[in-house]
């Protein structure tokens, strides 16, 4: 989930870090999962608030039949050079019993910088869901009820809160190291690989999910899991992705990142409409990258050819004609300007509430869904880990840390030249039977879906076809707030898995 609009993943330290000494296995246990009923070693400060692992039996009935499953809530420790221990993860893990030694394994995580897993858990893949009310955008009415398309049907699930997110936590300031995109990699696949240890899955096909930077996060931990952990990675599941920040925090005057955010607009108008189908969003998409790319990008229009583009634009996005030939057809500010009286969220162009600063000319202040709707996925985790999963912990669960984002290392060049594309280009070509599905909600502005079909439309061909798919959905950044497009996710996803046996 989602994240803050742009913000949209810890230090060398770990590098350095030894891994805690294993045990051998006993016999007996359900496959896959250790009983982890030891007291949870005491750490320093805030870390001593965080109880021993929690191991919970549970059963749910989906289409494909009755699965029974061990629910571990629990954390991984971390130690530095000195034998203390320096952190805490959070995790919490779902495997399905008796469905044999080889069964794939993923890891998830979400984005920010700064989120916790809550979304993907109780949104898409969990056994357990959050439904946001009737039409998926009221907290006031959201329940938990169980999710029949979980993907506990095609796979073991491990659900990673990074340093600092959900109850993650660090000793001391020690948090900041975390914080950068390499140190984050590194922890990430840090983490994996002791969950592999103490469970004996490293015979288990890996997969990873991540969702907005957790799509970026995703194919920077799949090259730290080889390099460091000598772990491959069968494939990678990107929810959202940012990809490359040149891109997603790009010039608002590059009549390319116009083009490519323009059929989001649009297909936003077009569900307002109630006029939306493939046919009439593939007319958008060939618009935006013929007609409007070379007029954004050549001299702006004159006399009636002015007044006939931008009534085109306007028409097919609802901002309206003056406000777009003002900008000479750039759209930077739609948020306030695409339905008069409303704040349209960046997260899904197609939601929109009345306005709760109609005065003011420009949008600022909390987004309608990520603001209003989503934050409700950090109190239900927290009731569902005590209640359900059996964690207890005085400690706050940290849904969104909008500090970290800000304090975010993007390295060298910073976010606007943070890129997967070598990350992919060298994953696709180094493993050959890695493979990358890609999901995205049709009226997200926050990610655009034609921002990442440009970069996968510009990698290379490697391999044999298929190796990387896009698919699309309607419905926004989180579009698995809509059960139509959560069902239609999970039944790619599960096809994409199946393809790999």
């Amino acid at each position: 989930m989602k994240t803050s609009p742009l913000a949209v993943l810890f230090a060398i330290l770990l590098a350095a870090t030894t891994a805690l000494a294993q045990s051998p296995e006993p016999t007996g246990r359900p496959q896959g999962e250790r009983q982890q009923s030891d007291k949870h070693e005491s750490g320093a400060g805030i870390l001593k608030l965080l109880p021993a692992d929690a191991v919970t039996e549970h059963s749910i009935d989906t289409p494909q039949g009755r699965i029974d499953y061990t629910a571990t809530a629990g954390t991984l420790a971390f130690y530095d050079q000195s034998g203390a221990q320096s952190a805490s993860v959070f995790y919490t893990a779902y495997v399905a019993k008796n469905r044999g030694a080889n069964r794939p394994l993923t890891f998830a995580f979400n984005g920010g910088p700064g989120a916790a897993s809550a979304f993907l858990n109780l949104g898409v893949v969990g056994p357990r869901i959050l439904e946001l009310g009737p039409d998926g955008h009221d907290a006031t009415r959201a329940a938990m009820r169980d999710n029949p398309e979980t993907w506990l049907a095609f796979t073991d699930l491990v659900l990673i809160d990074p340093i600092g997110t959900g109850w993650s936590r660090a000793k001391g300031d020690d948090a900041k190291n975390f914080w950068g995109v390499r140190s984050d990699a590194e922890a990430m696949a840090k983490a994996i690989a002791l969950y592999v240890a103490h469970n004996n899955r490293s015979s288990a096909p890996k997969y990873l999910l991540g969702e907005s930077y957790g799509g970026f996060r995703a194919l920077k931990t799949a090259r730290a899991l080889l390099r460091d952990q000598g772990l491959a990675v069968s494939g990678v599941v990107l929810l959202s992705p940012l990809l490359e920040g040149w891109l997603t925090f790009g010039d608002d005057t590059s009549a390319l990142r116009a083009a490519l955010q323009l059929p989001s607009l649009a297909a936003a108008e077009l569900e307002r409409k109630h006029a939306f189908s493939l046919e009439a969003q593939v007319a958008a998409e060939n618009f935006a990258m013929s007609d409007y790319l070379t007029t954004l990008a050549g001299r702006p229009p004159q006399g009636d050819a002015a007044q006939k583009f931008y009534g085109r634009v306007a028409d097919m996005t609802g901002v309206p004609a003056a406000t777009i030939a003002n900008a000479r057809g750039f759209i930077n500010d739609f948020v306030k300007t695409v339905r008069i009286g409303k704040i349209v969220s960046r997260y899904d162009a197609d939601f929109a509430v009345d306005d709760p600063n109609p005065e003011r000319v420009a949008a600022r202040g909390p987004d309608p869904i990520l603001d209003g709707v989503a934050r409700a996925y950090g109190g239900a985790f927290a009731n569902y880990a005590r209640n359900e999963l059996g964690f207890r912990t005085e400690m706050t669960y940290t849904l969104l840390a909008n500090d970290i984002s800000g304090k975010w290392d993007w390295g060298h060049g910073g976010r606007f030249a943070a890129s997967s594309e070598e990350d992919m280009r060298t994953l696709l070509a180094f493993s050959p039977s890695f493979r990358i599905l890609v999901a995205h909600g049709y009226a997200d502005m926050v990610t655009p879906y034609g921002m990442t079909r440009y970069v996968l439309d510009h990698l290379p061909p490697i391999g044999g076809a298929g190796r990387v798919q896009l698919k699309l959905y309607r419905g926004g950044h989180m579009f698995y707030i809509d059960q139509d497009s959560r069902k239609a996710f999970s039944a790619d996803a599960a096809s994409f898995y199946r393809a790999a046996e």
